[in-house]
């Protein structure tokens, strides 16, 4: 475990895609692309910026294009986008300004019908043929496996079923391959063997993890990943998250609360917690509600100093 202090952490900032995808009230697209400029200001240097899917199911993502059409131009940026079949493919790579590609395939038939209208071997064909364009058109392009950890429907997924389909789809040489723990199942114990099968069957190929924290065990989760060897984690600012072809998903992991932990750690992620939390803060006003993440409520550790207040502590002793 000691060696994993000397690595640093990617973190993909998921919630202008993941994060608002569920919410009820419609946000707007100039906020979307300040949320995304913010984690950019923060040190976010991969984030998923939107999602190419039929606006009548995900109106949220109803203004890709026009999200796309704003982003910063960024050398230093990668910009995601996720993407459910050729089309949406097609769509993201016309934008000329998705830089990586994000697949989508499904532990079980059943998620997968009501996710994207096929059977979980058909999404994993899907997935291949859409890493194949986005490197045909010069682009990288990455998958990740939902329900890794278990699935709403069919409940408890076998562990050999998702290193297989991590196998298939390493065939395509994927940019790395993400294990998701889609409804917030997952335990550490869960995390680490899982990551450790995954490892055995893809070789070289890198592991991504995206954890929702509906159980409370999302942190802890991206502790044993880390230990297991995975070395890019997907996070949302403000906890936000949700699927909405999953039921009982909740938010995924906190930017904040992930960042502040391997910050006490000792482990290197780019990211300034302190601009994260100023981005809790402006996002708490854009949703009109309090947002999961925990450490903007509380603040980093130590605290900046603040001499004023020590004076007035002095005087109020006084």
């Amino acid at each position: 475990m000691d060696k994993m202090y000397t690595l640093p952490i990617e973190i993909v900032e998921v919630s202008p895609r993941d994060g608002l995808q569920n919410e009820k009230i419609q946000i707007g697209t100039g906020d979307k692309v300040s949320l995304i400029e913010r984690a950019i200001e923060a040190g976010i240097r991969r984030i998923e910026v939107t999602s190419f899917v039929n606006p009548r199911s995900v109106p949220q993502m109803a203004d890709a294009d026009d999200v796309c059409a704003a982003l910063p131009v960024r050398d230093d940026v990668t910009y995601i986008g996720l993407v459910m079949n050729q089309r949406g493919a097609d769509r993201a790579l016309a934008t000329g300004r998705i830089d990586q590609l994000g697949a989508v395939c499904v532990a079980t038939d059943t998620f997968a019908m009501a996710n994207q209208g096929q059977t979980s071997n058909g999404s994993v064909d899907v997935a291949k043929a859409i890493i194949r364009s986005a490197q045909a058109a010069g682009k990288s392009a990455q998958a990740t496996i939902a329900a890794s950890f278990g699935c709403p429907f069919e409940g408890e997924v076998a562990e050999d079923r998702i290193a297989g389909m991590a196998h298939e789809l390493a065939q395509a040489n994927p940019a790395e391959i993400a294990l998701a723990d889609t409804i917030g199942v997952g335990d550490p114990s869960h995390v680490t063997r899982l990551i450790t099968k995954v490892k055995a069957a893809i070789g070289d190929t890198p592991i991504r993890v995206h954890f929702h924290n509906t159980r409370g065990t999302g942190l802890a989760n991206v502790w044993a990943a880390i230990g297991a060897g995975a070395h890019t984690i997907d996070a949302s600012i403000g906890g936000l998250g949700g699927c909405p072809f999953a039921p009982g998903a909740a938010g995924n992991v906190a930017t904040e609360d992930v960042v502040y932990m391997l910050n006490r750690a000792g482990i290197e992620t780019g990211a300034d917690l302190d601009a994260l939390i100023e981005t809790n803060k402006w996002l708490t006003e854009i949703m009109g509600k309090e947002l999961p993440a925990l450490v903007a409520k509380s603040g980093g550790f130590p605290a900046p100093a603040n001499p004023q207040n020590s004076i007035d502590k002095k005087e109020e002793t006084a």
